[in-house]
């Protein structure tokens, strides 16, 4: 009896030291969280203002805007969707529904692992070698785009390839059996039921190309300059998106108040596609249900 009770005490007290590890590193890494938010938004909320927003850097009118950043990001995320979004579905779509070879899809799923885990600066300097100097686009928001294509693209195979994994095969074998064709059914039933995932891939990889500099720093270039849409792809117009804005206030122009007004700017934009993520992949799982 002496022995069981030794060993029942023996347990719960594993058991309560275990619980206790598990719930301070919860709390740390809350803490750690709300302390990070909380030093953005305490140094940099009161920076941002309507005027900040909606003007330029001037150094004869001493005013620090950031209009130029703003837009070049809104170019640089239509640009690289417009261009990976069709490649990374297709890609998917291949994978999961006409590759035959079990042995080639492994290869070529663990190659695009391999892409996603190389760090962006790599694919920077490729780019810049690539697209700045052997498609002579120069140093230019489009090269940031066509590099930002390719560190995006994985993600959005990878999305893409895994909602689609999710629909049950028996859709595949209903509709076929009743006489549709292969493109038909994917296109009727496949994709409407792994549209969830498919979008939220899409929204991840907005957040990913918004929080991208260091393969800007090399391609897109640190300009202050609004360009009309149409000006914007064309080769040489450098731009500096937010987060190389961010880097050059803090860094190269030594002013961290205007750095952390832009990260908190950054950090809201963050919040905002994630919560949206989470909305849409509810709303559209709700709706394919029906």
């Amino acid at each position: 009896m002496n022995n069981l009770s030794t060993i029942s005490t023996n347990r719960k007290i594993k058991t309560f030291l275990l619980n206790f590890f598990i719930y301070l590193c919860v709390v740390f890494l809350i803490a750690l969280l709300l302390f990070l938010i909380g030093t953005i938004f305490l140094r940099g909320l009161p920076g941002v203002t309507w005027e900040f927003l909606t003007t330029e850097q001037s150094f004869l009118k001493g005013t620090e805007g950031i209009l130029p950043n703003i837009l070049n990001t809104v170019y640089i995320i239509l640009m690289t969707l417009i261009i990976v979004l069709p490649l990374g579905a297709g890609a998917a779509i291949y994978l999961t529904e006409y590759a035959k070879s079990k042995k080639a899809v492994g290869i070529i799923e663990y190659a695009v692992e391999t892409l996603a885990g190389i760090p962006s600066i790599i694919y920077g300097l490729v780019g810049m070698l690539v697209f700045c100097e052997a498609f002579k686009l120069g140093t230019s928001l489009i090269a940031g785009a066509l590099t930002l294509v390719i560190v995006t693209l994985p993600v959005v195979i990878r999305t893409t390839c895994e909602s689609l994994k999710t629909v049950p095969q028996s859709y595949r074998e209903g509709s076929l059996a009743l006489g549709s064709g292969k493109w038909h059914m994917i296109r009727t039933v496949v994709l409407p039921s792994a549209v969830d995932g498919i979008v939220t891939g899409c929204i991840l990889s907005i957040g990913r190309i918004v929080g991208e500099s260091a393969a800007l720093l090399f391609t897109a270039g640190m300009a202050n300059k609004i360009f009309g849409i149409i000006e914007a792809v064309k080769p040489g117009k450098a731009g500096a998106t937010l987060t190389v804005s961010m880097y050059m206030y803090a860094k190269e122009r030594g002013k961290p108040d205007v750095a952390f007004a832009i990260a908190a700017i950054l950090l809201i934009i963050t919040l905002i596609i994630n919560i949206a993520a989470y909305i849409a992949a509810k709303l559209l799982k709700k709706e394919t249900q029906r």
